[in-house]
């Protein structure tokens, strides 16, 4: 039965998928931008992403959708999407997307797949186990062509969710068919756009990298960590904001549009940006592709904490990959292959613990050979665990305070 429900799933998900992601692809033809170099955007930029904040704003106001909508990770872990957000989440993410802000499409995805699984099985009258294996099935069948590999996505759900005993042979299973499904509809109408959509140049493996992996996974861990500094200093000051959500959003859009227009590889997601990067590495710069990853990090920071909706799985990736150009622009020695297929997953992996999903998808992506994808592993792996032990740290600080603070107090 729910394999049945699986493969369902999967002819649902790769049509919604495809119909989403063209809709977006149209939706950013209005930002051509004459130079990837400095102030190659144009300045009636501002004016539509302001406008998308004012959409944003009044859609938010409109649909009733509350200030901290769940993540893909967070729904993942969940193995539950709230049929009450699905609608007003696409209509907001879409308008986000189609504006320019620093979000991914996953959430719209997410929302889409898991809800259409977790409408199904209520329908059908599931219990709450299979009722969550639907679900996790439905996010499978939408991303199973998106990332042209249903290898990467069951492997993601499996090492997020971490489903145990007989749940785990039903995870498995359906995600596999649901996925598997999605990935042939997809393939046979828009074919393979995710596999080797970041081709780097061939290097020889050698001994040494996987010692580099290290060092590259705690730069990886750096980066993610300044990101998240970003993040919580914008949400912050948006949040002291004394004014409404609408002007929240409108302030947003146009501040992320005027560094767009300054630095226009910064607008979108970064799917399309993060290949004119890879491209343009021996021409771009040091000091420009280090502004372009700050910009990215502050318009991701913004984008979020004015209340644009979206997925971190493509920004992430833009970072992670602008870094690993600029490690190999800074240190020549380094592979621009190795640097760029190590980092491109590091700020991902820090944030999802996948680590071998975080391997196969460097390794689909950049095509690089099996024995290239160690130091990919020891890197993301690094990475994680740099950021884990850093919030450990600040964790026991603060139960540290609490402590003393209590002790004072009696």
């Amino acid at each position: 039965m729910l394999v049945g429900y699986a493969a369902a799933l999967g002819v649902f998900g790769a049509l919604a998928g495809l119909v989403c992601l063209e809709t977006i692809k149209f939706g950013e033809r209005w930002g051509t931008y004459s130079s990837p170099g400095w102030f190659g955007g144009h300045w009636w930029w501002v004016a539509v992403t302001a406008a998308a904040g004012v959409a944003v704003g009044l859609l938010r106001r409109l649909t009733r959708l509350p200030e901290a909508v769940p993540g893909l990770f967070e729904d993942l872990r969940a193995q539950h999407v709230d049929p009450g957000l699905v609608w007003r989440t696409v209509a907001v993410s879409a308008v986000s997307l189609i504006g320019g802000a620093s979000v991914g499409p996953e959430k719209v995805l997410a929302s889409l797949g898991g809800g259409a699984g977790g409408r199904m099985a209520r329908r059908r009258g599931l219990c709450k186990e299979d009722s969550q294996v639907n679900t996790l099935a439905g996010i499978a069948g939408i991303f199973g062509g998106l990332f042209s590999s249903p290898l990467i996505v069951v492997m993601l759900i499996l090492e997020v969710v971490r489903p145990g005993g007989q749940r785990f042979s039903k995870t498995l299973v359906t995600d596999i068919v649901a996925a598997s499904v999605s990935f042939g509809i997809y393939f046979a109408i828009a074919g393979a756009v995710f596999v080797g959509a970041y081709q780097v140049p061939r290097y020889p493996f050698a001994d040494w990298q996987l010692l580099a992996g290290i060092p590259l996974g705690l730069f990886g861990g750096i980066v993610t960590i300044l990101a998240a500094g970003f993040t919580v200093l914008a949400s912050r000051l948006f949040g002291r904001l004394n004014v409404p959500a609408i002007a929240r959003s409108t302030l947003g859009g146009a501040m992320f549009g005027i560094v767009g227009v300054a630095l226009p590889l910064t607008m979108y997601s970064g799917a399309q940006q993060l290949g004119s990067v890879l491209k343009g590495a021996s021409t771009l710069g040091l000091g420009l592709c280090v502004a372009i990853l700050i910009a990215k990090m502050v318009t991701c920071a913004i984008s979020q904490g004015s209340g644009f909706v979206g997925g971190p799985i493509f920004p992430s990736l833009f970072i992670g990959g602008t870094a690993g150009v600029i490690v190999h622009q800074a240190i020549p020695g380094v592979p621009l292959g190795l640097a760029f297929s190590c980092l491109l997953t590091a700020v991902l992996g820090s944030l999802a613990a996948a680590p071998f999903a975080m391997v196969l998808m460097a390794a689909f992506v950049t095509r690089v050979g099996p024995l290239q994808t160690s130091p990919i592993l020891i890197t993301v792996l690094t990475a994680f665990l740099s950021v884990e032990g850093l919030k450990y740290l600040m964790a026991s600080r603060v139960q540290e305070r609490a402590r003393r603070r209590s002790g004072a107090g009696i």
